[in-house]
Parts: structure tokens; sequence; C-alpha cells
């Protein structure tokens, strides 16, 4: 995979994918997300970097639509409006990160090979939290307050 940066679509797969949606119907784009995280959530063992890398742009392209998601203005992003995505498609997002930061995931390895891979699963877990935020802990009130 030729990688030039650590964004989710700073790789010739992610920008490909990219490309592909900018190419698409517009009533076709969201099929494609989708078709890319169930690819991720379908395999089993072994995640191919290419599967990975395709999931991971995907689920940035839900995450940007999620309450304090941020756009993807990456120059390797789609140029097109992907237009409203399903709400249902966050927990495939999730699942997709899930299996991408997986220990069968190629992709942890190519970035643990390149010294960056602790500063990638950072950035994948604040997408994964966009896409489900951890749920606030209620405040318990001690007795007698």
């Amino acid at each position: 995979m030729g990688t030039w940066d650590i964004g989710h679509f700073d790789n010739d797969t992610a920008a490909d994918f990219a490309g592909r949606l900018d190419r698409a119907a517009p009533d076709e784009r969201a099929g494609l997300v989708r078709a890319a995280l169930e690819r991720a959530n379908r395999s089993s063992g072994h995640l191919d970097d290419d599967e990975g890398a395709q999931a991971v742009a995907a689920a940035a392209l839900v995450a940007a639509q999620c309450p304090g998601g941020g756009a993807v203005t990456t120059a390797y992003g789609p140029e097109e409006p992907i237009g409203p995505l399903p709400v249902e498609l966050r927990p495939l997002a999730v699942g997709a990160l899930d299996r991408a930061m997986a220990e069968e995931s190629e992709l942890v390895a190519l970035w643990d090979e390149a010294g960056a891979g602790e500063l990638w699963r950072e950035r994948i877990r604040a997408l994964r939290e966009i896409l489900a935020p951890a749920e606030p802990t209620a405040a318990v009130t001690p007795p007698g307050v």
C-alpha cells in the first residue's frame, strides 16, 4: 500500500476508493460506503490492508456526518458530495474499525513496522469515539447531601 501520511485517505487504496465514489452516481455512493464496511465486518481471520484501508476511509465518511464529526477535507478524499448516509451505518463503521485494529489486521502490522502504530491507533480510536460515543456516567449524589 502506498502511504504518504497517517490520514484516513492518505494512501493509494483509500484515495482510489474516493475516486470510485466520485465516479459513482449520487444514489450509489451510500451503497459503496456500506459495501466497504460490510467487507471488513464479514472477514474473519486476516484482514488485508486494502480492505482495511477502504473500511477506515468509509468509516471516516460516516463519522463526518455524526455529531462531533469533522468534514473530510483532504485533497485525497471524495470531491463529490456523498449525500446523507443512513444512521444504521454507524455500528457497521464501528465494527469495521474494530476489525482494522484487530491483531489479524495487516494495517496494524504495517503501521507498527513503520513506527507509527500507536499514533494510527489513536486516530482510529478517535474516529470510533465519534461513531459510538461513550455513555456519560450518571453522577451519584452521596447519601446525606
